[in-house]
């Protein structure tokens, strides 16, 4: 099992996960407690002088221990509501074709009363007539759960490779088992008896004598296949509602103003084996801009919206108590604004001689200026785990976002890359970001000349990683793209069942009333009489099941909410759209059935009866 800690306080940063092999036998919790104990020894060490705050929280860090069976990764966190909701949906899916099968094979047994009781009448015993009807439908579920075993041995590796991301993509094994073959059959054999096994009692019951007068009343048998439809209709609507919020939340965050140009943006994460000099940075950069199709090259210490960044509290403004509000920073060069066209509103821009200055943006203006011009003044704080320094404001540049797409414009304060200490000597630094922008459309087209250039011109260096900007703000959807994807496909599935579902049993409807609608046809019912005859039942459970989802709806999303991204349940749009897309679906599925009602010839009908 992985142990993790995270320190983050003072002057030393660090993460680390330990694998642990526990002995036969051995518990995890009285090693965890041992550990622990060793941790917190080490952090009260650490602790002693600093101030009260940075103590607790160093003290309040704890060693966290979790089992390693199926690997160590942040995709099960990251993962687990998402994959439950798609769990549900597949359900509620899964539940519409029951009902579609029971209503299927309810209609199948009315439709072969007399061929039941002819079998019966020959002598069949009724079990034998429960396994024809079983056996039958049987076969058929087993080569419709073939298709879909196909389906889902294609479409599992598609849908992991949507998951993870070209330098770090989700490993997921998935390997098709006994297990995942059995749950696979009993679930399709499970289904289909439990929803099956009702009709075929009833077909099975029938006696001849009943049969050749007509069979039992067909009005308790519509009854529960009405009620099975609003069933469908209530989980569909569901189903698409939750398909909508999905969808609109991916939009949404995928339209994000990020107040940055991602067009033509090469990022090249370089790293070195020890701190190297400004010179030599700025000598690799130098070097890149005189790369044939290379426009402008800067130097930040990671790319912007790549998930990292740095927070401190504690800014002193001219001399002032030092605020508790939080604030964040970014070490860049001169010309990384310009190149990912971030405008300055005011000031200018960082010279190669600049340390102690800083550009800030309007969000760092208004929380720390209230709206006056910040120009000329100076703050003071700690961009890194080292002291307190102070740095005077030359630039206003236009928000931006830093780290993630979901979070709003964060208080960001620019500062110069080349590194001074409290005691204004320049520092190395043994890692950075060259970040590119191309003159091709296709950054990607210069990737691998640039990973060469970059160890010839200074051999200290290493590329790391390379990656467009643009990947890195798409890599922030990956679980929206996914859910919106997947959340879409089970929506039509479940629409497709529903509308077939409604045709059976409007199909079903039609065909033991024929003899009353060729009656009505016969002393001159209008055409919309025998249409509204038809579906007025139908669209009557159809209302009710979409109320019920809405309910349903309503009192589910609170728990998955928080995959929700400027949407809310209760807006109309995602209101209205499931419902016209439930009521398009039932009209194009009763429309060839109503057709076929009032073509119905009453003679035809009456001399066959």
């Amino acid at each position: 099992m992985p142990a993790t800690m995270h320190w983050g306080i003072g002057h030393e940063w660090a993460v680390f996960r330990a694998f642990a092999h526990l002995q036969a036998g051995v518990e995890a919790g009285p090693v965890r407690d041992r550990l622990s104990a060793t941790v917190r020894a080490i952090n009260e060490e650490k602790g002693n002088g600093r101030k009260p705050q940075d103590r607790s929280k160093l003290l309040a860090q704890a060693l966290v221990m979790e089992h390693a069976a199926a690997g160590a990764s942040g995709l099960q966190k990251n993962y687990r509501l998402s994959l439950a909701a798609l769990g549900v949906l597949v359900a509620l899916v899964l539940l519409i074709a029951c009902a579609n099968v029971a209503n299927l094979m309810t209609a199948q047994a009315a439709a072969r009363t007399r061929e039941m009781a002819l079998r019966v009448s020959i002598g069949a015993s009724r079990w034998r007539l429960v396994q024809l009807v079983l056996v039958e439908s049987a076969w058929i579920a087993v080569l419709a759960a073939a298709g879909g075993a196909l389906f889902a041995w294609w479409a599992a590796p598609f849908v992991v490779g949507m998951i993870g991301t070209a330098d770090n993509p989700a490993r997921l094994f998935l390997t098709t088992d006994w297990r995942v073959l059995g749950f696979g059959v009993v679930l399709t054999l499970g289904v289909t008896f439990l929803f099956g096994l009702a009709p075929a009692l009833r077909a099975s019951a029938m006696k001849p004598s009943s049969a050749l007068k007509g069979g039992d009343d067909p009005h308790s048998r519509r009854l529960w296949m009405r009620a099975l439809i609003a069933a469908q209709v209530a989980f569909c609507f569901l189903v698409l509602f939750v398909a909508g919020l999905f969808v609109a939340t991916f939009e949404r965050l995928s339209n994000q103003p990020t107040g940055i140009s991602s067009e033509r943006i090469l990022t090249l994460y370089t790293v070195s084996r020890q701190d190297q000099p400004q010179a030599l940075w700025d000598q690799v950069a130098e070097h890149l801009r005189e790369v044939p199709g290379v426009e402008k090259v800067a130097l930040a210490d990671w790319p912007i919206l790549d998930g990292w960044g740095y927070r401190t509290s504690g800014i002193s403004i001219n001399g002032a108590p030092a605020s508790e509000d939080t604030a964040w920073f970014l070490n860049i060069s001169p010309g990384l604004l310009e190149a990912m066209k971030i405008p300055l509103i005011d000031g200018r821009d960082f010279t190669d001689r600049d340390t102690s200055v800083a550009i800030v943006n309007n969000a760092f203006a208004r929380q720390y200026f209230n709206g006056e011009n910040p120009i000329g003044k100076w703050f003071e704080g700690s961009p890194t785990n080292t002291g307190a320094r102070r740095f005077q404001i030359v630039g206003v540049a236009r928000d931006a976002r830093y780290r993630y797409l979901r979070e709003p414009f964060l208080p960001v304060a620019y500062i110069p890359f080349r590194r001074v200490n409290s005691a204004g000597e320049v520092q190395g630094s043994d890692r950075g970001t060259f970040i590119v922008r191309t003159e091709s459309a296709n950054p990607l087209a210069l990737a691998s000349i640039l990973r060469r250039e970059i160890p010839r011109a200074r051999p200290e260096f290493r590329v790391s990683s390379i990656r467009t900007q643009k990947e890195l703000i798409e890599s922030q959807t990956i679980r929206e793209r996914l859910l919106a994807m997947l959340a879409l496909f089970f929506a039509g599935v479940a629409l497709l069942l529903a509308g077939v579902g409604l045709y059976g049993v409007l199909n079903y409807s039609v065909v033991q009333r024929r003899r009353e609608i060729g009656i009505r046809l016969a002393i001159g019912a209008p055409s919309i009489a025998i249409a509204r005859l038809v579906t007025v039942e139908i669209f009557t459970m159809v209302l009710l099941g979409a109320a019920a989802g809405l309910g349903l709806g309503m009192a589910s999303v609170r728990t998955i909410e928080t995959l929700f991204f400027q949407v809310k349940a209760s807006d109309a749009g995602m209101v209205i759209a499931p419902a016209l897309t439930v009521l398009a679906a039932a009209l194009l599925a009763s429309l060839p059935v109503v057709i076929h009602a009032v073509r119905i010839d009453p003679v035809e009908t009456l001399r066959s009866e």
